[in-house]
């Protein structure tokens, strides 16, 4: 294989290394959830020609992404060229940027670059970075940056679940981000919360409140988890751009 070939190739297997991040009710602290990147496993292969070839991370959605966004989407997405898949990777999970999508174009496609672009404004993302690869394709990475204090998301106990717990309040947590302050404390989709710091909790916006106002501190959690109450603390992220 020649060097560029070889340099291709490191460039699409780190892109298809890039591990899961990993908050519809989906809240976390007013789609706040902090923590490192959502990386997800490896890809299928992508289309190599045509426009539209864009392929989502699993667990990236749409409307999570919506939810889970530091700010709205930019007119125009910053544009960048890589370096190095892990590199910027390990850079950008430092300051919350979670990888959303990958898209592939072929050497051939003289448009590539500004299809990518437009891809990115599709998709609302905050950054685009061209990776190249094998006979001179293009890879593209898309990154949002996400506000992830806690990390799960939340949502208000039904009638149903607060009579069966006896209780008057509390929240049940949905998704949980992977590598998220959630999901370190092993918190699980399912969980009842009931007490945060021993203080009832009455809904998801007391939640929400009682989150914000210990981000960067740790918090311990009541929750029932198939009939057993447990305990669980979670060190809470800072709030983006906290500080």
């Amino acid at each position: 294989m020649n060097p560029t070939a070889s340099r291709g190739a490191a460039a699409i297997s780190a892109v298809k290394a890039l591990r899961p991040l990993a908050c519809a009710g989906l809240l976390m602290l007013a789609s706040c959830a902090i923590g490192p990147s959502v990386l997800s496993p490896s890809p299928k292969p992508l289309p190599r020609a045509e426009t539209g070839n864009y392929q989502a991370e699993p667990g990236r959605e749409a409307a999570l992404v919506a939810d889970l966004r530091a700010a709205p989407p930019p007119a125009q997405p910053e544009i960048s060229e890589g370096k190095s898949v892990t590199a910027d990777e390990k850079r950008l999970r430092a300051q919350s940027y979670m990888h959303i999508g990958t898209s592939r174009f072929a050497a051939t496609d003289t448009e590539s670059h500004a299809k990518a672009e437009r891809q990115g404004r599709n998709v609302g993302a905050d950054r685009v970075i061209f990776y190249p690869a094998a006979a001179g394709d293009l890879v593209v990475a898309y990154y949002v940056r996400f506000k992830l204090p806690f990390g799960a998301t939340f949502r208000d106990l039904r009638p149903a679940e607060m009579s069966e717990l006896g209780t008057g309040g509390g929240v049940a947590i949905g998704s949980v981000v992977d590598e998220s302050p959630a999901s370190r404390a092993n918190l699980l989709t399912g969980d009842i919360v009931l007490k945060c710091d021993d203080k009832a909790i009455i809904d998801r916006a007391d939640f929400q409140t009682k989150l914000r106002a210990k981000a960067g501190h740790s918090v311990t959690l009541t929750i029932v988890r198939n009939g057993e109450t447990i305990q669980r603390v979670v060190r809470l992220g800072a709030m983006a751009g906290a500080g």
